[in-house]
């Protein structure tokens, strides 16, 4: 570690990976469109973030062994690659079945640049910078997941065309690829590989399965509140589209500042107890965003709950490995597997939505975070 030469010139194009990471949460915003342009059932629209997400289960493991043999800056490219052939396809032909394969693309690219870009980031900082440059890289990718709508907005505003913002996306995803690939990066490699069936075993274990379901429906609450936010507004006080899309940026936006102030707080307080706090808290958030009177108080209570679940997942995530460190690869491994909770949970929240409203959807989300309040408990044994 100690020889590692920490130049911005090799840190920049790395962190820049991040912010492709973050185009996946145009889904969000692209559910909503999607929704209106073709007419969509809740349901169908609802399959939209489902294409994302199922990826993470299917090939984050067997990315993780391509890496091993490949190395890590080939494979983050790769992801780019798909990330920006994705974003091209419905800006050239847009239709339901091609927005369907957008995501899929978008979903596979994203998978692939979320198992590669962490590691590599490690090259390429010495190692007492590795957690602050960690927690950097998640708030440039909590910014570039906040433009998302904001940019597909503006497109509506200034030239009638929100799906512009996919044309905008492969664009910048080109050149963060072509700046990665040109840059020389020296890796390290490790003889200690997770494999999927040692991965899979963990499961028995009573504790991991149920901080890997903890995991699982973080990421469903996480994306179910960003493809359901415009739909609830609309539904609720007949907003428009575009002023019903703010709302996922203001979530965004409080994604953005908890990180940031979690980075700084987890080091000097007890993060077991604010785990406790934090997700009681977005439990009644989201009862109360259910119950709202008015869209400003639904924007506020979004922001407030961005603020309260936005360090779920990095509580969950270090707290369970540091548990159990010495299964801290298989662990990592699935817990991203567990990330496919993004394409489970907005499916039935779609079911739900056709057959009682909107608002009892949301009972869903409500319920997924009294389980993770639960895990305090769990942890705390």
């Amino acid at each position: 570690m100690e020889n590692k030469v920490s130049s911005s010139k090799i840190i920049i194009p790395v962190l820049l990976s991040y912010v492709v990471m973050g185009f996946v949460d145009i889904v969000g915003v692209s559910t909503g469109f999607a929704k209106r342009d073709f007419d969509l059932s809740p349901e169908m629209s609802q399959l939209l973030p489902s294409m994302v997400f199922i990826w993470f289960f299917a090939l984050s493991i067997p990315v993780s062994v391509v890496q091993h043999n490949l190395g890590k800056k080939r494979v983050l490219l790769w992801g780019i690659f798909f990330t920006a052939l994705g974003m091209f396809l419905p800006f050239l032909v847009y239709s339901y079945a091609v927005l369907l394969g957008c995501f899929v693309l978008l979903g596979i690219g994203n998978t692939i640049i979320q198992v590669a870009s962490n590691p590599l980031l490690q090259d390429v900082v010495s190692e007492k910078r590795f957690s602050s440059f960690m927690s950097l890289s998640q708030f440039i990718k909590a910014i570039s997941s906040l433009l998302g709508p904001l940019i597909a907005t503006f497109m509506v505003a200034q030239y009638g065309d929100w799906k512009l913002v996919f044309l905008v996306y492969g664009l910048i995803s080109i050149i963060v690829g072509f700046w990665l690939l040109i840059t020389p990066i020296k890796e390290t490699t490790s003889e200690v590989k997770a494999s999927f069936t040692s991965a899979l075993k963990l499961l028995k274990n009573p504790f991991v399965a149920f901080m890997v379901f903890a995991i699982f429906l973080i990421v469903g609450i996480d994306v179910g509140i960003n493809t359901n936010i415009q739909n609830l507004l609309t539904q609720q006080f007949g907003i428009s589209l575009e002023k019903a899309s703010l709302g996922i940026s203001i979530y965004f936006g409080a994604l953005m500042i908890t990180r940031f102030i979690g980075a700084i707080l987890f080091a000097r307080i007890n993060t077991l107890k604010f785990l406790l706090w934090s997700s009681l808290i977005t439990a009644l958030l989201l009862l109360l965003l259910v119950l709202s009177v008015s869209a400003n108080m639904s924007f506020a209570l979004i922001f407030l709950i961005g603020l309260s679940s936005g360090n779920l997942f990095p509580l969950i995530f270090s707290l369970t490995i540091s548990k159990v460190p010495k299964r801290a690869n298989e662990i990592s491994g699935l817990m991203i597997m567990a990330v496919v909770g993004g394409a489970i949970i907005p499916p039935i929240m779609g079911v739900l939505t056709n057959i009682y409203g909107v608002q009892w959807s949301f009972l869903v989300l409500i319920i997924s975070a009294l389980y993770i309040f639960s895990t305090y408990f769990k942890l705390k044994d």
